[in-house]
């Protein structure tokens, strides 16, 4: 894993070459990854994308979309009809030990349920990997997930969300620099999903590449640095958070009037407003950039027309609304 005192260093190109399409800053470059089962579904269609080393990308779409299909192909455990993918400059097919060692999964479901101790579970997990033994990294990795009290309990005896930090932990025992986490917080209380919300901060912070996948939106939201939207095998939408929340959240001004209204004067028309039905508020939606001055226009019309209003907020959409519509596409 990298060191959270250093910066990441740049990857040696060793263990094969890697396609063309690496670029030094991707932790991953996929390039025109297509997958065709043999029954003629198209699970992926020319998947292309660049994920940045040390970044927090959450991967959103609906069950069936190719998430599953994607990441499977990225760890080897699924290949490819046709593209490429690299990982940390590896290329999967020609180096696949060598990529496979920078590749940390935690899959959604709960597997790491043994008879073996905690500390059993993940020296051997970092073993599988013809790593050196390193006790002092593992209680490292141990103690980060709060997991070190726990390390002579049989994974069996843990809870939900103990194991589920176990699962993370024999991720992490290899050192990776990539870590996929399939739903992470799936099925823990809300408590729970803060404290692992906290914890994927720490990792990115000390350098490793996350992809994240969930159904809570708010996940996203709150986590990552970039999101992609991939549907029905094809990715439709890659946008830093930030970004997209600016181009697609669009805002909306809610004024509560003093006097109802029985229609909008025409001096508003240009504005596209929206009256209630009882005539008390108008709704204005704008979009980010027109913040600053369409706000202040309208403010200035509405006194203009002599209408009065009482209070006033503001609301944005979120990132599930951006989503739906992203899937639904052109109405």
């Amino acid at each position: 894993m990298p060191d959270a005192r250093a910066p990441l260093a740049e990857t040696p190109r060793t263990g094969g070459e890697p396609p063309e399409s690496y670029r030094p800053a991707a932790a991953i470059a996929i390039c025109d990854l297509r997958k065709v089962y043999a029954s003629g579904f198209v699970a992926l269609k020319d998947v292309t994308l660049d994920i940045r080393r040390g970044e927090i990308f959450a991967l959103l779409g609906p069950n069936g979309a190719g998430k599953t299909t994607l990441i499977s192909i990225i760890c080897g455990l699924v290949t490819a009809t046709s593209g490429s993918v690299a990982v940390a400059g590896h290329d999967i097919v020609r180096a696949a030990r060598s990529a496979r060692s920078k590749i940390g999964l935690v899959p959604q479901e709960l597997t790491a349920i043994g008879y073996e101790s905690v500390w059993a579970t993940v020296q051997f997990s970092r073993r599988l990997f013809g790593k050196r033994a390193d006790p002092q990294y593992l209680e490292g990795i141990l103690k980060s997930l709060s997991l070190w009290d726990r390390k002579d309990s049989k994974v069996l005896t843990l809870s939900g969300g103990m194991k589920r930090r176990v699962m993370i932990a024999k991720a992490l025992s290899h050192e990776p620099e990539v870590l996929f986490l399939d739903e992470p917080t799936a099925g823990v209380d809300v408590e729970l999903r803060r404290e692992m919300w906290n914890l994927i901060r720490s990792l990115r912070n000390r350098g490793v590449t996350i992809i994240l996948t969930t159904h809570y939106i708010e996940e996203a939201e709150e986590m990552a640095d970039r999101v992609g939207v991939i549907s029905q095998g094809e990715l439709i939408l890659t946008e830093e958070k930030q970004a997209l929340m600016r181009k697609f959240g669009a805002k909306q001004l809610t004024l509560q009037l003093q006097e109802p209204l029985r229609e909008i004067p025409t001096a508003l028309a240009p504005y596209s407003l929206t009256l209630s039905a009882d005539g008390h508020e108008l709704a204005f939606s704008y979009d980010s950039d027109l913040q600053r001055n369409g706000v202040a226009n309208l403010l200035a019309q509405l006194t203009n027309a002599g209408v009065r209003f009482r209070d006033l907020h503001t609301s944005q959409k979120s990132l599930e609304s951006i989503f739906v519509s992203l899937l639904r596409g052109p109405q």
